[in-house]
């Protein structure tokens, strides 16, 4: 299979996955008349199926032990059931988490300089706040947040950093799965999961009515077909994160990964105008973010060294 034997390689992978992770939304965007409950049956078909597809490609150079069919013939039970657990609780979350995911899976896969590793998650931190503070110039006078935005924000954003740990268990114990074997079995935990959290949420959505699944059906081509693609963009991004994690360790590629939204904030920025006659305010906590995202890439990079 192909791994990275290099940290420019990793590194590359690793800031490829933030691209991807950080694009893969502008699918949605696309969309007209499509509720994303049902959106997002498509994008969990697209990050599985590229999940494979990759795995049955890149993964499976050459038959030897490290293959995609032949690591899972090998691997333990109890690391495929891991993976899948992780998926379902990646599925469930709505948004991000770096400082779990990264503590969390540096304690179970201790690589890396610990202190360069801590000082580029707070430079992160930084940069999401920053992030945060950003947009939230942008909102309209007298406009207010509900307690039940902030529980979900707060929820979903320690969930996404919980499926970190899973993944990094299943590819440090035991009879251990490969990258490309992670991948599928995330993504394919996550599709699964859908029947239980995506239906949850079709009938008791955050926003908005109910809706019904035979809306799925009824949805523009156009919606399916970006919703494969929001899906394959952002699976993708997993594979070449998880590919990376395996020469740099689970808790920096992580790391450099959750620089997504930086990724998100140039989409708005250059193509949506979405801070198009901002104040200065929101444009100084733009640039702050900027730069704090790009000290801690720095600084989790040079962690490996």
């Amino acid at each position: 299979m192909f791994t990275p034997h290099s940290l420019e390689i990793a590194l590359l992978m690793m800031i490829t996955s933030a691209v991807c992770w950080g694009s893969w939304a502008n699918t949605y965007k696309g969309v007209k008349n499509y509720r994303f409950e049902l959106f997002y049956w498509d994008y969990a078909i697209g990050i599985f199926l590229i999940s494979l597809i990759l795995a049955l490609t890149m993964g499976s150079t050459g038959n030897d032990a490290n293959s995609f069919l032949n690591n899972v013939h090998s691997a333990d039970t109890a690391n495929i059931v891991s993976t899948l657990i992780g998926g379902a609780i990646f599925n469930l979350a709505i948004g991000i988490a770096l400082v779990v995911g990264v503590v969390s899976s540096y304690a179970l896969q201790s690589r890396g300089n610990l202190g360069l590793l801590a000082a580029g998650v707070v430079c992160a931190v930084i940069a999401v706040i920053m992030d945060g503070k950003a947009y939230g110039s942008l909102a309209s006078a007298g406009r207010s947040v509900s307690q039940k935005s902030i529980v979900t924000c707060v929820v979903s954003g320690v969930l996404m950093g919980l499926w970190a740990p899973f993944v990094a268990h299943a590819m440090t114990n035991g009879n251990t799965l490969g990258p490309y074997s992670i991948a599928v079995f995330l993504t394919l935990g996550a599709l699964l999961s859908c029947s239980i959290w995506n239906v949850y949420f079709m009938k008791k959505p955050l926003v908005g009515e109910p809706v019904d699944f035979s809306g799925f059906f009824r949805g523009p081509i156009s919606g399916h077909l970006l919703g494969l693609l929001g899906g394959v963009i952002w699976g993708t991004g997993m594979v070449f994160n998880l590919v990376a994690a395996s020469f740099t360790g689970v808790a920096i590629s992580y790391a450099i990964g959750q620089s997504a939204p930086m990724v998100a904030a140039l989409w708005g920025v250059l193509a949506w105008k979405e801070f198009e006659g901002a104040g200065s305010k929101a444009k100084m906590y733009l640039g702050l973010m900027f730069v704090f995202y790009c000290f801690a890439i720095l600084l989790v990079a040079k962690a490996n060294g």
